[in-house]
Parts: C-alpha cells; structure tokens; sequence
C-alpha cells in the first residue's frame, strides 16, 4: 500500500510548516499509523534553506513533548505537486501562491490547513516569527487543532 503523502507549506518552512510537521507526525506516532503517511514540509520562499526550525518553535513544541530537530528548511518545488497527495499551505497568501503555480491536474490536492481545524474559526495561521513567545503556543494549538481534524478526515 502506498504511503499517504503530506506536504505543509508556509513561507520560509521554519515556523509554521515544521510546527505542523512535527505535530502530524507526533499524531501518527500516538496512532500507531507513521507507516502508512510520508510526511514533510516546505517555504514558498527560499529564505532558511537548510537551516533548522526556528529555535522559539522548537522550544514550544519541546514544552509539548514533540521534537522539531530534524526538520530542516527547503523550498517547495514544482515536483511537489506530483509528489504529494495534500499539499496544505498555512496561511491564504502562500495558498494562492501555490494555486498560481500548480498545474490544473494537482490543483485538488492544494488545500488551506485551518480548513481541517475543528476548535478555531480562524482560516490563516498567523507567522510568529516577529511576535512573542505567545504567538508561537497560537499557532502550536492552531495546527494542533488542524492535523487532528486531518488525520480524522482522511483516516475515517
């Protein structure tokens, strides 16, 4: 059986992106289901290639258990939208970013994450990168909220 395959994108893939990474994979541990999903994800931009997650995203997801330490930045690329069954952009400006780009056949697989949220009404997951330590726990329960809803959507 072929793995199913997730792609979160924001735009420079060290806050968010990782953030839902991380939080999806950490899921699928707990479900006993990491075997049949490959997991990843990107920046629509190229600003952090190869760098780590943002160290304060890395501390808030340490605080909750989950390990963001080797993920690693990289820009989406166009062979994304073959490769990926979900392709599930953080916020509206990446998402239209990724629509402008993708080919009409993939165009299904590109999808607004917080569309998967149950618990929040918001539809962007707002970029901590120039707040406070409180901007990265908002967008930690956002995607947490988000790939619960996911993994409930696409498993059931």
């Amino acid at each position: 059986m072929q793995p199913i395959k997730v792609l979160f994108v924001c735009m420079g893939n060290i806050c968010r992106s990782p953030t839902a990474e991380g939080v999806f994979v950490h899921l699928l541990k707990q479900n006993n289901a990491l075997d049949r999903f490959e997991v990843d994800s990107a920046g629509t931009h190229a600003y952090h290639v190869g760098e780590p997650a943002d160290s304060r995203a890395q501390q808030t997801a340490r605080q909750r258990g989950i390990d963001l330490s080797f993920i690693r930045a990289r820009k989406f690329t166009a062979s994304d939208f073959a490769h990926f069954d979900y392709i599930l952009a953080m916020d509206s400006d990446n998402l239209a970013i990724l629509q402008r780009a993708c080919p009409e056949e993939y165009q299904h697989k590109v999808q607004l994450f917080l569309d998967y949220a149950t618990q929040f009404d918001e539809s962007d997951v707002p970029d901590p990168y120039y707040g406070g330590p409180q901007g990265f726990e908002h967008v930690f329960d956002l995607v947490t909220d988000a790939a619960s809803g996911f993994y409930q959507k696409i498993t059931h």
